[in-house]
Protein backbone atom coordinates (compact mmCIF):
# COMPACT_ATOMS: atom_id res chain seq x y z
CA UNK A 1 0.00 0.00 0.00
CA UNK A 2 1.58 3.07 -0.85
CA UNK A 3 0.20 5.86 0.82
CA UNK A 4 2.01 6.62 4.36
CA UNK A 5 -0.55 8.98 5.56
CA UNK A 6 -3.91 10.58 5.32
CA UNK A 7 -4.04 13.62 7.47
CA UNK A 8 -7.70 15.08 8.33
CA UNK A 9 -6.85 18.97 9.52
CA UNK A 10 -10.13 20.44 10.57
CA UNK A 11 -9.52 24.20 11.45
CA UNK A 12 -7.86 24.47 8.24
CA UNK A 13 -10.56 22.34 6.21
CA UNK A 14 -7.83 20.15 4.60
CA UNK A 15 -6.83 16.35 3.96
CA UNK A 16 -3.45 15.70 3.20
CA UNK A 17 -2.54 12.46 1.44
CA UNK A 18 1.21 11.22 1.15
CA UNK A 19 2.34 8.39 -0.67
CA UNK A 20 5.62 6.64 -1.62
CA UNK A 21 6.36 5.01 -4.98
CA UNK A 22 9.57 3.23 -5.95
CA UNK A 23 9.82 5.22 -8.84
CA UNK A 24 10.99 9.00 -9.96
CA UNK A 25 8.98 11.99 -9.00
CA UNK A 26 9.40 12.51 -13.14
CA UNK A 27 7.75 9.45 -13.60
CA UNK A 28 4.76 10.02 -11.55
CA UNK A 29 4.15 13.07 -12.75
CA UNK A 30 3.98 11.49 -16.29
CA UNK A 31 1.05 9.06 -14.52
CA UNK A 32 -0.98 12.23 -14.10
CA UNK A 33 -0.36 14.19 -16.87
CA UNK A 34 -1.47 10.82 -19.65
CA UNK A 35 -4.92 10.40 -19.38
CA UNK A 36 -4.10 6.70 -20.32
CA UNK A 37 -2.27 5.87 -17.40
CA UNK A 38 -4.76 8.35 -15.19
CA UNK A 39 -7.58 6.33 -15.84
CA UNK A 40 -5.90 3.49 -14.67
CA UNK A 41 -6.07 4.94 -11.25
CA UNK A 42 -8.23 7.88 -10.92
CA UNK A 43 -11.50 6.65 -9.45
CA UNK A 44 -11.79 3.23 -7.55
CA UNK A 45 -11.46 0.14 -8.67
CA UNK A 46 -15.19 -0.86 -8.95
CA UNK A 47 -15.69 2.86 -10.81
CA UNK A 48 -13.01 3.45 -13.41
CA UNK A 49 -12.71 6.45 -14.69
CA UNK A 50 -12.32 7.87 -18.37
CA UNK A 51 -11.29 11.29 -19.39
CA UNK A 52 -12.78 12.60 -22.58
CA UNK A 53 -10.68 16.05 -22.22
CA UNK A 54 -7.45 16.72 -20.31
CA UNK A 55 -5.90 19.84 -20.94
CA UNK A 56 -2.60 20.30 -18.29
CA UNK A 57 -2.00 23.81 -18.94
CA UNK A 58 -2.94 26.90 -16.24
CA UNK A 59 -6.78 27.59 -16.92
CA UNK A 60 -6.62 24.11 -18.91
CA UNK A 61 -10.09 22.10 -18.13
CA UNK A 62 -10.02 18.18 -17.64
CA UNK A 63 -13.73 16.39 -18.48
CA UNK A 64 -13.75 12.73 -16.44
CA UNK A 65 -16.32 10.32 -15.76
CA UNK A 66 -16.62 7.37 -13.58
CA UNK A 67 -18.69 4.13 -14.65
CA UNK A 68 -20.20 1.67 -12.11
CA UNK A 69 -20.86 -1.89 -12.28
CA UNK A 70 -24.24 -1.29 -13.10
CA UNK A 71 -23.24 1.25 -15.91
CA UNK A 72 -24.23 4.38 -13.65
CA UNK A 73 -21.65 7.18 -14.16
CA UNK A 74 -20.71 10.12 -11.80
CA UNK A 75 -19.15 12.97 -13.95
CA UNK A 76 -16.34 15.53 -12.60
CA UNK A 77 -14.12 18.42 -13.95
CA UNK A 78 -10.49 19.84 -13.03
CA UNK A 79 -9.61 23.90 -13.93
CA UNK A 80 -6.19 23.52 -14.06
CA UNK A 81 -4.90 26.88 -11.76
CA UNK A 82 -1.05 26.02 -11.22
CA UNK A 83 1.39 23.83 -13.24
CA UNK A 84 4.82 23.70 -12.39
CA UNK A 85 5.92 20.36 -15.12
CA UNK A 86 7.14 17.74 -14.01
CA UNK A 87 7.01 18.81 -10.21
CA UNK A 88 3.72 20.15 -9.00
CA UNK A 89 -0.34 20.87 -10.39
CA UNK A 90 -3.24 22.26 -8.47
CA UNK A 91 -6.66 22.22 -9.90
CA UNK A 92 -10.47 23.04 -8.87
CA UNK A 93 -12.43 19.84 -8.93
CA UNK A 94 -16.11 19.30 -8.85
CA UNK A 95 -19.19 17.46 -9.98
CA UNK A 96 -20.18 17.90 -13.62
CA UNK A 97 -22.75 16.68 -16.19
CA UNK A 98 -21.78 14.67 -18.29
CA UNK A 99 -20.51 17.32 -20.73
CA UNK A 100 -18.16 18.60 -18.16
CA UNK A 101 -20.56 21.77 -17.28
CA UNK A 102 -20.23 22.49 -13.34
CA UNK A 103 -22.75 21.12 -10.78
CA UNK A 104 -23.54 24.40 -9.20
CA UNK A 105 -25.52 22.87 -6.47
CA UNK A 106 -21.97 20.88 -5.63
CA UNK A 107 -19.26 22.09 -3.63
CA UNK A 108 -15.98 22.75 -5.33
CA UNK A 109 -12.40 21.80 -3.35
CA UNK A 110 -8.88 22.93 -4.45
CA UNK A 111 -6.66 20.12 -4.99
CA UNK A 112 -2.86 20.16 -4.82
CA UNK A 113 -0.13 17.89 -6.26
CA UNK A 114 3.40 17.46 -5.35
CA UNK A 115 6.00 15.18 -6.60
CA UNK A 116 9.68 14.84 -4.98
CA UNK A 117 12.37 12.80 -5.36
CA UNK A 118 13.18 10.53 -2.27
CA UNK A 119 16.40 7.94 -1.63
CA UNK A 120 13.98 5.21 -2.50
CA UNK A 121 12.22 6.51 -5.48
CA UNK A 122 9.38 9.42 -4.72
CA UNK A 123 7.05 11.09 -2.66
CA UNK A 124 3.45 12.26 -3.53
CA UNK A 125 2.06 14.72 -1.44
CA UNK A 126 -2.00 15.70 -2.37
CA UNK A 127 -3.81 18.56 -0.40
CA UNK A 128 -7.36 18.45 -0.75
CA UNK A 129 -8.55 22.00 0.81
CA UNK A 130 -12.66 22.51 1.57
CA UNK A 131 -14.44 25.86 1.90
CA UNK A 132 -14.94 24.61 5.45
CA UNK A 133 -15.18 21.84 7.87
CA UNK A 134 -18.94 20.97 7.13
CA UNK A 135 -18.45 20.94 3.61
CA UNK A 136 -15.29 18.79 4.20
CA UNK A 137 -17.38 16.66 7.13
CA UNK A 138 -19.95 15.94 3.92
CA UNK A 139 -17.48 14.75 1.80
CA UNK A 140 -16.14 12.25 4.08
CA UNK A 141 -19.04 11.24 5.67
CA UNK A 142 -19.74 9.84 1.66
CA UNK A 143 -16.29 8.21 1.71
CA UNK A 144 -13.68 10.63 -0.04
CA UNK A 145 -10.66 9.85 2.15
CA UNK A 146 -11.55 5.67 1.55
CA UNK A 147 -12.12 6.30 -2.21
CA UNK A 148 -8.85 7.88 -2.58
CA UNK A 149 -6.87 5.49 -0.84
CA UNK A 150 -8.66 2.90 -2.78
CA UNK A 151 -7.78 4.61 -6.58
CA UNK A 152 -4.22 5.10 -5.25
CA UNK A 153 -3.28 1.86 -4.45
CA UNK A 154 -3.90 1.21 -8.46
CA UNK A 155 -1.00 3.71 -8.92
CA UNK A 156 1.37 0.60 -8.31
CA UNK A 157 0.61 -1.21 -11.12
CA UNK A 158 0.54 1.66 -13.51
CA UNK A 159 4.22 2.86 -12.50
CA UNK A 160 5.03 -1.01 -12.94
CA UNK A 161 4.38 -0.65 -16.54
CA UNK A 162 5.81 0.84 -19.43
CA UNK A 163 5.53 4.50 -19.66
CA UNK A 164 3.43 5.19 -22.50
CA UNK A 165 4.08 9.21 -22.00
CA UNK A 166 8.14 8.40 -22.50
CA UNK A 167 10.28 9.61 -25.25
CA UNK A 168 9.86 6.74 -28.14
CA UNK A 169 6.05 5.93 -27.13
CA UNK A 170 4.39 5.57 -30.90
CA UNK A 171 1.07 6.78 -31.74
CA UNK A 172 -1.53 5.24 -29.66
CA UNK A 173 -5.16 4.34 -30.21
CA UNK A 174 -7.92 4.57 -27.85
CA UNK A 175 -11.67 4.06 -28.64
CA UNK A 176 -13.51 6.01 -25.53
CA UNK A 177 -16.99 5.29 -27.00
CA UNK A 178 -19.40 4.79 -29.88
CA UNK A 179 -18.20 8.21 -31.33
CA UNK A 180 -15.32 9.28 -29.55
CA UNK A 181 -11.84 8.03 -29.76
CA UNK A 182 -8.33 9.39 -28.10
CA UNK A 183 -4.95 9.19 -30.05
CA UNK A 184 -1.89 9.88 -28.36
CA UNK A 185 1.55 10.64 -29.59
CA UNK A 186 5.18 11.34 -27.58
CA UNK A 187 6.70 14.42 -29.03
CA UNK A 188 10.46 15.56 -28.22
CA UNK A 189 11.23 19.03 -27.33
CA UNK A 190 8.68 21.46 -25.63
CA UNK A 191 4.79 22.36 -26.20
CA UNK A 192 5.73 25.64 -27.74
CA UNK A 193 7.77 23.63 -30.43
CA UNK A 194 5.09 21.15 -31.00
CA UNK A 195 2.36 23.34 -31.61
CA UNK A 196 4.50 25.83 -34.24
CA UNK A 197 5.26 22.51 -35.51
CA UNK A 198 1.31 21.93 -36.53
CA UNK A 199 0.37 25.61 -37.06
CA UNK A 200 3.47 27.30 -39.40
CA UNK A 201 2.98 26.30 -43.19
CA UNK A 202 6.56 25.72 -43.50
CA UNK A 203 7.24 23.06 -40.90
CA UNK A 204 3.99 21.45 -41.57
CA UNK A 205 4.92 20.72 -45.47
CA UNK A 206 7.94 19.10 -44.06
CA UNK A 207 6.46 16.47 -42.01
CA UNK A 208 2.74 15.89 -42.38
CA UNK A 209 3.56 14.86 -46.29
CA UNK A 210 1.17 11.67 -45.91
CA UNK A 211 3.09 8.25 -47.30
CA UNK A 212 5.91 8.31 -49.33
CA UNK A 213 5.72 10.09 -52.89
CA UNK A 214 3.14 12.62 -51.94
CA UNK A 215 3.37 16.12 -50.81
CA UNK A 216 1.49 18.91 -49.40
CA UNK A 217 0.72 21.76 -51.86
CA UNK A 218 -2.28 22.93 -50.39
CA UNK A 219 -1.78 24.09 -46.61
CA UNK A 220 -3.70 27.33 -45.64
CA UNK A 221 -3.40 27.29 -42.01
CA UNK A 222 -5.23 29.48 -39.13
CA UNK A 223 -5.47 29.60 -35.73
CA UNK A 224 -8.22 32.05 -35.21
CA UNK A 225 -11.57 31.06 -34.32
CA UNK A 226 -13.88 30.90 -37.13
CA UNK A 227 -11.54 31.11 -40.06
CA UNK A 228 -10.87 28.27 -42.18
CA UNK A 229 -7.78 25.97 -42.68
CA UNK A 230 -7.42 24.13 -45.83
CA UNK A 231 -4.71 21.18 -46.06
CA UNK A 232 -4.24 19.05 -49.65
CA UNK A 233 -2.13 16.75 -50.18
CA UNK A 234 -1.51 15.14 -54.28
CA UNK A 235 1.41 12.03 -56.01
CA UNK A 236 4.89 13.27 -57.14
CA UNK A 237 3.94 10.96 -59.70
CA UNK A 238 0.42 9.08 -61.15
CA UNK A 239 0.73 5.07 -61.58
CA UNK A 240 1.03 4.15 -65.23
CA UNK A 241 -2.32 4.89 -66.99
CA UNK A 242 -3.82 6.81 -64.11
CA UNK A 243 -4.67 10.50 -63.16
CA UNK A 244 -2.39 11.35 -60.06
CA UNK A 245 -4.39 10.94 -57.07
CA UNK A 246 -5.23 14.19 -54.74
CA UNK A 247 -7.24 14.91 -51.54
CA UNK A 248 -7.45 17.02 -48.72
CA UNK A 249 -9.30 18.41 -45.80
CA UNK A 250 -11.02 21.57 -44.74
CA UNK A 251 -12.78 22.95 -41.36
CA UNK A 252 -13.26 25.81 -38.97
CA UNK A 253 -11.50 26.51 -36.06
CA UNK A 254 -14.04 26.63 -33.28
CA UNK A 255 -11.73 27.22 -30.02
CA UNK A 256 -8.17 28.63 -29.66
CA UNK A 257 -5.36 28.29 -26.80
CA UNK A 258 -2.25 28.88 -27.57
CA UNK A 259 -0.05 27.13 -27.38
CA UNK A 260 -1.95 24.33 -25.47
CA UNK A 261 -5.26 23.47 -27.56
CA UNK A 262 -6.56 24.10 -30.59
CA UNK A 263 -10.62 22.83 -31.29
CA UNK A 264 -11.42 22.32 -35.02
CA UNK A 265 -13.95 20.74 -37.56
CA UNK A 266 -12.75 18.36 -40.16
CA UNK A 267 -14.33 16.98 -43.67
CA UNK A 268 -12.39 15.40 -46.18
CA UNK A 269 -11.61 17.64 -49.71
CA UNK A 270 -11.13 15.90 -53.05
CA UNK A 271 -8.38 17.44 -55.13
CA UNK A 272 -10.07 21.11 -56.40
CA UNK A 273 -10.59 21.35 -52.08
CA UNK A 274 -14.37 20.80 -52.36
CA UNK A 275 -15.82 18.64 -49.66
CA UNK A 276 -16.77 14.96 -50.49
CA UNK A 277 -20.26 14.71 -51.15
CA UNK A 278 -22.48 13.24 -47.99
CA UNK A 279 -18.56 12.99 -46.15
CA UNK A 280 -18.61 12.93 -42.34
CA UNK A 281 -17.82 15.58 -40.34
CA UNK A 282 -15.94 15.22 -37.62
CA UNK A 283 -15.22 18.03 -34.06
CA UNK A 284 -10.83 17.36 -33.16
CA UNK A 285 -10.20 18.81 -30.34
CA UNK A 286 -5.89 18.91 -30.16
CA UNK A 287 -4.13 19.61 -26.84
CA UNK A 288 -0.23 19.93 -26.45
CA UNK A 289 0.85 18.61 -22.84
CA UNK A 290 3.84 18.83 -20.95
CA UNK A 291 5.87 15.30 -19.76
CA UNK A 292 8.66 14.52 -18.31
CA UNK A 293 11.03 14.74 -21.53
CA UNK A 294 9.45 15.81 -23.98
CA UNK A 295 4.98 16.76 -25.27
CA UNK A 296 2.42 14.62 -25.31
CA UNK A 297 0.24 15.02 -27.95
CA UNK A 298 -3.58 13.94 -27.56
CA UNK A 299 -6.48 14.25 -30.09
CA UNK A 300 -9.87 13.51 -29.33
CA UNK A 301 -12.16 12.55 -32.26
CA UNK A 302 -16.15 13.11 -31.99
CA UNK A 303 -17.70 11.09 -35.27
CA UNK A 304 -20.84 11.27 -35.95
CA UNK A 305 -21.89 7.93 -35.57
CA UNK A 306 -20.03 4.16 -34.99
CA UNK A 307 -20.03 3.38 -39.21
CA UNK A 308 -18.14 6.97 -40.02
CA UNK A 309 -15.85 6.14 -36.89
CA UNK A 310 -15.06 2.51 -38.13
CA UNK A 311 -14.44 3.97 -41.80
CA UNK A 312 -12.46 6.65 -41.29
CA UNK A 313 -10.22 4.72 -38.63
CA UNK A 314 -10.23 1.77 -41.33
CA UNK A 315 -8.47 3.90 -43.65
CA UNK A 316 -5.37 3.45 -41.82
CA UNK A 317 -5.15 6.39 -40.13
CA UNK A 318 -3.55 5.96 -37.42
CA UNK A 319 -0.63 4.13 -39.13
CA UNK A 320 -0.34 7.30 -41.48
CA UNK A 321 -0.12 9.58 -38.44
CA UNK A 322 2.57 7.86 -36.86
CA UNK A 323 4.73 7.76 -40.39
CA UNK A 324 4.07 11.55 -40.37
CA UNK A 325 5.25 11.68 -36.74
CA UNK A 326 8.42 9.87 -36.82
CA UNK A 327 9.45 12.28 -39.62
CA UNK A 328 8.77 15.10 -37.22
CA UNK A 329 10.60 13.72 -34.77
CA UNK A 330 13.74 13.91 -36.99
CA UNK A 331 12.81 17.98 -37.55
CA UNK A 332 12.08 18.49 -33.61
CA UNK A 333 15.14 16.09 -31.67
Amino acid sequence: MPVRTVNKNTGDSTIEIIADYPVSARRLWNAYADPNQLERFWGPPTYPATFPRHDVAVGGRSHYFMTGPEGDRSAGYWTFTEVNAPHSFTVRDGFADESGTPNPQTPEVTMSFRFDDTDQGSTMTMLTSFASDSEMQDMLEMGMAEGMEAALSQLDAVLADPDTAAPGAKTRLTILGDTLVRINRVLPGEVEGAWRAHHDADVLRRWQLGPDGWSMPVCDVTTTVGENYRFGWAQDVAAEGRDAEAFGFTGTVLESEEPYRIVTTEMMTDGEGTPVADGPETRNDLTFSPVADGTLLTLVVTYPGVAARDMILGTGMVDGMEMSYARLDQLLG
